[in-house]
């Protein structure tokens, strides 16, 4: 805010002590309008929150609704929540939040590690007003759905955070505070979950994100004793491996699978949309011409021979249990504005080989947003690997930016420039 002190000096938490609630409520109220209907980038919110809104207004996410049409429920919902390693933290989550939360108008919600909710639960009444937001089970609550919320900011980030009222990109959510921590696999580091409390402006005071932090210290502490009691559960997550020329492979405990172009495939477009597809979507993401329902199930069949039949479900196709990707840890890196991690961690491309249409959209929408952090930021170090790269080698706009960093006296300038002479003449024939 432009008022001297307005700022809480810790850009994650949303309010001071003592700070008047409702006079900053209608602060950030007035800077959410501003930002909407006069497109005002500079809008004086935290810069945790401004960068949100401006991820989530490039996603083109509306502001007034919240719509829900992948919505996981019945039997698929229990099928998918039971099965992830979230599961294994909620009784401790239920004895040190939920408990008290009862009676007191708070929501405890459980969310996976794509933001989609497992479990939401506290106040009664809370929870009849949340079913106007669609903050209920099984909805997906990922910023990239519903953009600027507690739980999936804090997973974009992989950060502690609160929101508070109006900080919310959407308008349906500004009644709300929430306060939200990522929850981790206490042994290899990998995202997992978040952990948010929901509820009124009190929820955005600094003690509640402390006991969010806390809770999710005491659940990773639950984690770390099931690894030690009963290892399974944690140590046979699955990764898939999408990146480079060599051969894809899904990554279990200790074992690596090699995987044909066409299981990779599958896999990879089932971890983009854990709702499921059915056998006809799927095929069109495989190949718009050639394939039909019967070849999906056959390769179904045998993907299930190779992985096991607890991993994939059907009616829809489906994913039942947690399956990261090198993706995915492309995108947090990017998410995090970590570029240097990004680029580090980008050694693709996708697939490579891969004709498949679905495979080919992540496969340029990675690169381009790889590309896009690369140009906002000119770091000549990173400019200089990725122009280094295979991905990078021809690409005239980062080679054009890496010139711009560098001083024009260096030799490394003259070569260079020299290098993006010869890429204009060979784009020119």
């Amino acid at each position: 805010m432009s008022e001297r002190g307005a700022v809480p000096q810790n850009p994650w938490v949303a309010l001071r002590p003592g700070e008047d609630p409702a006079l900053h409520a209608l602060r950030v109220s007035s800077a959410h309008r501003s930002f909407l209907d006069s497109h005002d980038e500079t809008a004086t919110v935290r810069s945790v929150v401004r960068e949100s809104w401006l991820r989530s207004a490039r996603r083109g996410i509306d502001p007034d609704s919240v719509d829900q049409p992948a919505l996981l429920t019945g039997a698929d919902l229990e099928q998918y929540r039971g099965g992830h390693p979230m599961a294994l933290i909620r009784p401790v989550v239920r004895k040190l939040l939920v408990e008290d939360a009862a009676d007191n108008g708070l929501l405890i919600a459980i969310s996976d590690e794509r933001g989609r909710l497992l479990w939401v639960e506290g106040d009664r009444t809370a929870r009849d007003r949340a079913l106007a937001m669609s903050f209920v089970e099984g909805a997906d609550w990922s910023e990239d759905h519903v953009g600027t919320n507690a739980p999936g900011t804090a997973l974009a980030l992989d950060h502690s955070v609160q929101i508070f009222a109006a900080e919310h990109y959407n308008r349906t959510v500004h009644d709300w505070s929430c306060s939200a921590a990522p929850v981790h696999d206490p042994v290899t580091g990998r995202l997992l979950g978040a952990l948010d409390i929901t509820g009124g402006p009190r929820v955005a005071a600094p003690e509640v994100l402390q006991l969010v932090r806390a809770t999710v210290a005491a659940a990773e502490s639950e984690l770390r004793l099931h690894l030690l009691n009963a290892p399974r559960p944690l140590t046979s997550v699955l990764r898939l491996e999408t990146f480079g020329a060599g051969r894809p492979a899904l990554h279990r405990g200790g074992e690596r699978i090699p995987l044909s172009q066409r299981h990779a495939e599958i896999l990879l477009l089932l971890t983009e949309r854990p709702e499921g597809l059915s056998s006809d979507h799927l095929a069109v993401l495989l190949d718009e011409h050639d394939l039909d329902s019967v070849t999906i199930r056959a390769e179904m069949s045998r993907l299930r021979r190779v992985l096991g039949a607890d991993v994939i479900g059907s009616r829809p196709y489906r994913l039942l249990a947690p399956v990261a990707s090198d993706v995915d840890d492309v995108r947090a890196a990017l998410a995090r504005a970590d570029t240097a991690a990004a680029v580090r961690l980008y050694t693709g491309p996708v697939l490579p080989g891969s004709l498949s249409p679905g495979v080919a959209e992540i496969r340029d929408e990675l690169r381009a947003r790889v590309q896009a952090a690369l140009l906002r930021d000119g770091d000549p170090s990173q400019l200089a690997r990725w122009t280094a790269s295979v991905h990078g080698r021809d690409d005239l706009a980062a080679w054009t930016a890496y010139l711009s960093a560098l001083d024009p006296e260096s030799a490394l300038f003259a070569q260079v420039r020299t290098k993006i002479e010869l890429l204009d003449r060979q784009l020119a024939t």
